[in-house]
């Protein structure tokens, strides 16, 4: 499903008999939203009956942290902007963890929120939600959000929704926050609201700028460093990378968007991600680097300064103040465009058949462990995610999201995708719980199945498998079960220091019958493929309880190394346990 496109949106209401709620319920399917996810309240009801009365699919979750993560991935399976809605004051405030997710995973977001009505203030509302009673912020723009604001009367709702239009076209994420009073969603409207239309995208990049970055690639060896913000134009920076012969590396969430089994993919950096990026940055340094659509982070980067090529990089982002700022110290020529328009001009001004100027590097290697190897033993890591790599990635087209912790590991480092916009994980945020509730957003607005490989603390903190079955929705989660938060148990030994990070063991298979899913214990190798098929199969919510062996380190030595840079813990770090990393 993809959303019209913006520019095209347009909207006026000529009922007067329609409330405020109505108008802008009307106004948010205008700007092409089809899911509103959230928890109702009594200071909501107005706008949530105004919700259900109309063409958008309205889906009740069990917490408002949860609506907001399935909110997220529900955009990333669509394109199209989710409404999140909520109460009063805790429902709101439930909902503030998601919200900084959304911003810092560049979704759309529009949040919908009841505050007190005017009259109300300072006498002891129920749930009192006000500048006087609520956090600073909350209600104007900032790091939260980029717009934010109380609609204190009908008349404002054309300015207010002018403004949401222009954010919601613009290129790369935009979360909003709109409070409405609970005296102010049931009031009828006296007279016709003027429509909107939302402005057309922004116009390609200069041309002299493209022209310069084209003599600078053609000026030896250059390498790709892709991050989610390319997603867009994955057939493109194809089509340069092979023009040019250029090395490609990616961000985690960047997996997919360059096939990971092509000859010039040399890996996955940050967490989770291959040496073989470094190795080949030691071995074959490339002269410049052109980054599209990644911030360069320490969840990409870890700032290590053997990325850094020889004479800089070339930054493109849609963010001007982004490029330089992980390394500001290296030279970065900045350009501020869109990604996919940014590649289509400077594929115009390279010759069609430029020499390559790296030799093919052979494709990056799979995990080795495979059918043949698998034991009656309690389940390695590793062996799963071969499973999950044969039934899922590659005997399937869904969704696959992997969870902060051990499994964000696991998956980055082993799975191989050739697709872009297959696999979801928050590296910013990061926040435990997103894909054990986002996945439920994910399966229903992406109509197909999504597998979340997720840990059993993220299972325990945050779930939506009720929401899932109420709904019917083609959630799979795969639990890497092993009775501890094991990414932190195994940090702090690595670290040389103690901690208890123990879980008392639990039965997920047995949770998710008593939530109304199915639910299956897999304890051996030997079952795991068929236990992946059955759970795609059965196209209905469904939970496989894998029991882990917790002694087997993930590959996430690459951020034990920084904590201990800064001082964190007493003894040397190991480095990553790592697979072949050729073929």
């Amino acid at each position: 499903m993809t959303a019209t496109p913006l520019h095209e949106a347009t909207w006026r209401s000529d009922r007067l008999a329609q409330t405020v709620s109505e108008a802008v319920v009307e106004a948010l399917k205008a700007l092409g939203v089809s899911y509103a996810f959230g928890v109702a309240g009594g200071a909501i009801a107005a706008f949530w009956g105004a919700l259900s009365g109309s063409e958008i699919k309205v889906v009740h979750f069990r917490h408002e942290t949860g609506a907001a993560f399935a909110a997220i991935e529900a955009h990333f399976a669509t394109n199209a902007p989710v409404v999140v809605f909520t109460t009063t004051g805790p429902g709101l405030t439930n909902a503030l963890t998601g919200m900084l997710a959304a911003r810092g995973e560049g979704a759309k977001i529009i949040l919908v929120s009841a505050c007190t009505t005017a009259g109300h203030r300072g006498r002891g509302a129920i749930q009192e939600t006000d500048n006087d009673t609520m956090p600073a912020g909350l209600t104007a723009p900032g790091a939260l959000f980029h717009l934010a604001t109380v609609i204190e009367s009908a008349e404002s709702l054309p300015q207010v929704f002018r403004r949401v239009a222009n954010g919601l076209a613009r290129p790369g994420g935009f979360v909003c926050h709109l409070s409405v009073p609970t005296g102010l969603q049931a009031i009828a409207l006296t007279h016709p609201i003027p429509g909107f239309v939302a402005p057309a995208p922004p116009s390609r990049p200069d041309d002299s700028v493209i022209a310069k970055c084209a003599a600078l690639m053609m000026d030896g060896p250059v390498a790709l460093w892709l991050g989610h913000g390319a997603r867009a134009a994955a057939a493109s920076i194809r089509t340069l990378a092979e023009r040019l012969g250029a090395a490609v590396m990616c961000s985690p969430r960047a997996k997919g968007i360059f096939p990971e089994d092509h000859p010039l993919f040399v890996g996955v950096t940050g967490m989770g991600g291959h040496d073989t990026v470094e190795s080949y940055m030691r071995n074959h340094r490339p002269r410049r680097t052109l980054v599209l659509g990644t911030r360069l982070g320490e969840p990409t980067s870890f700032w290590n300064p053997a990325m850094i090529p020889a004479e800089g990089f070339i930054h493109v982002d849609i963010d001007p103040d982004v490029p330089g700022i992980a390394y500001p110290s290296a030279a970065t020529l900045p350009v501020c465009a869109d990604i996919g328009q940014f590649v289509a001009a400077l594929l115009q001004q390279l010759p069609a058949t430029a020499h390559p100027t790296l030799l093919p590097l052979g494709a990056l290697s799979r995990n080795p462990f495979c059918a043949e190897t698998a034991q009656a033993r309690r389940i390695r890591p590793e062996v799963l995610m071969a499973a999950i790599q044969r039934v899922v990635v590659d005997g399937h087209d869904c969704l696959v999201l992997a969870e902060s912790g051990n499994s964000f590991a696991w998956a980055t480092h082993s799975l191989r995708f050739r697709d872009a916009g297959r696999y979801r994980v928050s590296t910013g945020v990061g926040s435990m719980g997103h894909c054990a509730a986002g996945v439920v957003g994910a399966a229903l607005a992406g109509g197909r199945p999504a597998v979340a490989i997720v840990g059993d603390g993220s299972m325990l903190m945050n779930n939506e498998i009720n929401t899932a079955v109420k709904i019917g929705a083609p959630a799979i989660w795969v639990v890497l079960n092993d009775s501890r938060y094991n990414m932190c148990e195994q940090g702090m030994a690595a670290l040389g220091l103690e901690a208890d990070a123990a879980i008392p063991e639990v039965d997920f298979a047995m949770l998710a019958r008593a939530m109304g899913a199915v639910g299956d214990i897999v304890e051996s190798e030997l079952d795991l493929d068929q236990a992946l098929k059955t759970a795609l199969l059965a196209e209905r919510p469904y939970v496989l309880d894998i029991r882990i062996d917790p002694t087997r380190l993930a590959p996430s030595m690459a951020r034990n190394r920084g904590l201990r840079a800064l001082g964190v813990g007493s003894v040397p770090v190991s480095p990553d346990v790592s697979f072949p990393p050729r073929q």
